[in-house]
């Protein structure tokens, strides 16, 4: 499953819908009822860390290796 953003051309509001992907481009009423709806694009942004090496602890852009 997964969450699309949708937006009302008759009013105006932004709803999201859960569905399957393969019904990713299925028509989508708004929570008002009216069906002239888009599908908006939505980025999807991911957290955590990089593997590797930690960071210095030095205090400049570089990790303090070209101040020293």
């Amino acid at each position: 499953m997964a969450r699309y953003e949708y937006r009302c051309r008759a009013c105006g509001s932004t709803f999201e819908q859960t569905r399957p992907m393969s019904e990713a481009n299925e028509p989508a009423a708004c929570p008002e009822g009216h069906t002239d709806t888009v599908k908006l694009f939505s980025a999807v942004a991911v957290g955590g860390r990089a593997a590797g090496p930690a960071p210095s602890a030095g205090g400049s852009c570089c990790g303090g290796g070209c101040c020293s």
